[in-house]
């Protein structure tokens, strides 16, 4: 019976060697690996002592002290290495070490002295040593990130479940006195267990310079005979105990039990949406990452924002998600929900690469579903063999004829479907796997944001062209309507005094400058001849042209001070048209027996443009919300409320600015400040 038992040892020893040579070889050099790698050695040769030397009686002889002493400096000697790497608390790494050092002394003294009591300090050792082994895991994980814990998860649960054991048992044999046969021997497969535990671990946490490899197919295959053991296990007690509470119907039960139980293990081995699953979830738990996605997002974000000249934003994205299955090339079709339908929008590298009239996706609800809530990248090479695991939803003939194309990915932007990517064929010896899924289905949403902003920027730069054209247009119009109001003027006029020569000498020159300026206005528009060019202009000329233009209208402005010479680089008429501009809007918010003066004055490098007026004024809050804010008039219908806006804006383009001074009751002074160009001789 004991022998029987006894072969957990030896089997403990046989998998720790294995362990212990499959470390070795995959060893580069790091401390924490060759921990590892001693403190496997040392169980292995620790399960041998106990196979040989263990006996009935658990009564721990010497070869079995030294055997436990040594297998627990090794395994302590691990976890004061990780407490030492992750800059843990180390008074704790060195408390297990005089631990140990003061059992193993105690233990030596005994063996040399003869003494019996070394019976009683292997009992003692195998409580303390496990229990500060126990400790220092504890503060391992509390002291670790989330990464740590998840990189060290199965390792936890290798030492400490080994730990726990030796306490459980050591505590038994010391405060009983007495100890199972089974529960000693049964160490040994204990230990055994966490083998595949302390393997995972090793392959995970890459620092420890461990490249552990284990082929996927055969973690598969002894997982399914694992599970298809334990499975018939159960129904071998599921059909003991039928029989069992069965009665006379036990044995007819049993039988039927039986083959109902074999029908679902067939229906579950054949199943391939099963091995599927069994398949994703191993790789997930005991297999590092096919990417090393820091470096991967890295590389995507760089390509996003190197934008090559030959393409455009959304060339760029896709050409962003194609490399990092190294696929040649890709296309965007957009799904247009109001039509609806997928259209095609953008192409790298090259725009031929875009669907053709006949070669259309057809928006079916099947297809949209998986798309939309399911989010499935189609494989088109597995679509072609096996359409059940695909749901048989429907692709078009073209699709799938053309074996150059390889996946369908969805594009979502904030859980709508934006649209599908086309991936060509990466290189030979690509296989798709779940983190080729995870990971196209996450740049896919993150390019969708990218496709969308770009979007935005168009429909922008398209407003903003509607709006420049528009605001020319009201410009144009407001001066239009100033050209109207001389000839309404002159049309008023005619009544009283077109016997009069002088008048129809005036009328005639008002009819021809408003000619002229109706003439270069349809020139602006048609950007055909433009003649308002930056020019030399004597500022005091610009200001008595619009004073001139301006008298027909009470109360009459006057030029004041002229500032003779000052010239500014400016378009003579449209510098004429912004003075005149305020003037009319002075005139308009003064009385007719008020008063408009126009000064022109220099300073400091500027010239100054200043139109004083005795009207009604304006409030501060009027002058920082509305005075400059385009299309905003206090005239209703008549004004278009752009005079204030256009002179600003023609005097910061010059380089100069306006100012204004203003209170309720108390008139306006509006100031057009410009560069001065220098000083004209006067003759």
């Amino acid at each position: 019976m004991v022998t029987s038992w006894r072969n957990g040892y030896l089997f403990a020893a046989v998998a720790y060697s294995g362990l212990f040579v499959l470390l070795l070889v995959s060893w580069e050099g790091r401390g924490q690996g060759a921990r590892l790698i001693t403190a496997c050695l040392a169980t292995a040769l620790w399960a041998v002592t106990m196979a040989l030397f263990a006996t009935g009686d658990v009564a721990p002889a010497a070869p079995v002290f030294v055997a436990e002493t040594v297998r627990y400096a090794a395994w302590l000697f691990v976890l004061a290495g990780l407490v030492r790497s992750g800059g843990f608390p180390r008074f704790l790494a060195r408390a297990s070490y005089l631990t140990w050092a003061a059992v193993l002394a105690a233990g030596v003294t005994a063996l040399v002295s003869g003494q019996g009591w070394i019976i009683h300090l292997g009992l003692l050792g195998g409580i303390l040593l496990p229990l500060m082994g126990l400790v220092l895991l504890e503060q391992i994980y509390r002291n670790a990130n989330p990464s740590g814990r998840w990189s060290l998860r199965y390792f936890y649960l290798a030492v400490g479940g080994m730990f726990v054991y030796d306490i459980f048992l050591y505590s038994q044999v010391f405060l009983l006195q007495t100890v199972t046969a089974e529960a000693w021997f049964a160490r040994g497969y204990v230990v055994a267990l966490a083998v595949p535990f302390i393997a995972v671990a090793a392959r995970r946490n890459t620092n420890w310079s461990l490249q552990v490899f284990v082929s996927r197919d055969v973690v598969f295959y002894t997982t399914s005979f694992m599970a298809v053991g334990v499975y018939l296990l159960l129904m071998a007690a599921g059909g003991y105990l039928v029989r069992l509470v069965g009665g006379s119907w036990g044995p007819v039960v049993q039988v039927v039990f039986f083959v109902a139980a074999g029908a679902m293990l067939a229906v579950l081995v054949g199943s391939s949406a099963l091995r599927r699953r069994l398949k994703v979830f191993l790789v997930k738990h005991f297999y590092s990452h096919k990417y090393e996605y820091r470096e991967e997002w890295l590389r995507f974000i760089a390509t996003l924002s190197d934008e090559q000249e030959d393409e455009d934003t959304r060339a760029t994205g896709l050409r962003a998600v194609a490399q990092i299955i190294s696929s040649p090339g890709a296309a965007l079709l957009r799904f247009e929900r109001g039509v609806p339908a997928f259209v095609p929008t953008a192409a790298w590298p090259s725009e031929s690469l875009l669907p053709g009239n006949g070669e259309s996706l057809d928006p079916a609800p099947e297809l949209l579903g998986l798309l939309r809530e399911r989010q499935w990248v189609f494989d088109l090479a597995e679509y072609r063999q096996d359409r059940d695991a695909y749901d048989q939803v429907a692709l078009p003939g073209w699709l799938v004829a053309r074996t150059d194309w390889r996946l369908l990915v969805p594009v979502l932007l904030r859980d709508e479907l934006y649209g599908v990517l086309l991936l060509k064929n990466p290189p030979a010896g690509f296989e798709l796997t779940f983190e080729d899924r995870d990971l196209l289905k996450t740049v896919a949403r993150h390019v969708a944001a990218h496709f969308a902003q770009y979007e935005s920027e168009q429909r922008l730069s398209e407003a903003r062209q509607f709006e420049a054209y528009s605001r020319l247009t009201a410009f144009l119009m407001h001066d239009l309507k100033n050209a109207v109001g001389q000839l309404n003027l002159v049309v008023a006029n005619a009544a009283r005094h077109r016997a009069n020569p002088a008048f129809i000498d005036d009328a005639i020159e008002t009819v021809a400058n408003t000619a002229e300026r109706i003439g270069r206005l349809i020139e602006q528009l048609q950007q055909s001849a433009r003649t308002d060019g930056p020019e030399q202009v004597v500022l005091a000329d610009a200001a008595r042209t619009a004073v001139e233009r301006s008298s027909g209208r009470e109360p009459s402005p006057t030029l004041a001070d002229e500032a003779p010479g000052l010239v500014v680089a400016a378009s003579r008429e449209r510098l004429a048209s912004v003075i005149e501009h305020v003037i009319r809007n002075a005139q308009e918010a003064t009385p007719a027996a008020g008063r408009i003066i126009v000064r022109v004055a220099s300073g400091s490098g500027r010239a100054v443009i200043e139109v004083t007026d005795s009207g009604q004024g304006m409030t501060p809050e009027f002058m920082r919300e509305r005075l400059f804010r385009p299309f905003d008039s206090t005239k209703g219908s008549k004004g278009m409320g752009i005079g204030a806006y256009q002179a600003r804006e023609y005097a910061r383009s010059l380089g100069g600015d306006v100012e204004v001074e203003s209170s309720p009751g108390r008139g306006t002074v509006f100031r057009i400040i410009l560069p001065a160009a220098g000083l004209q001789a006067v003759a």
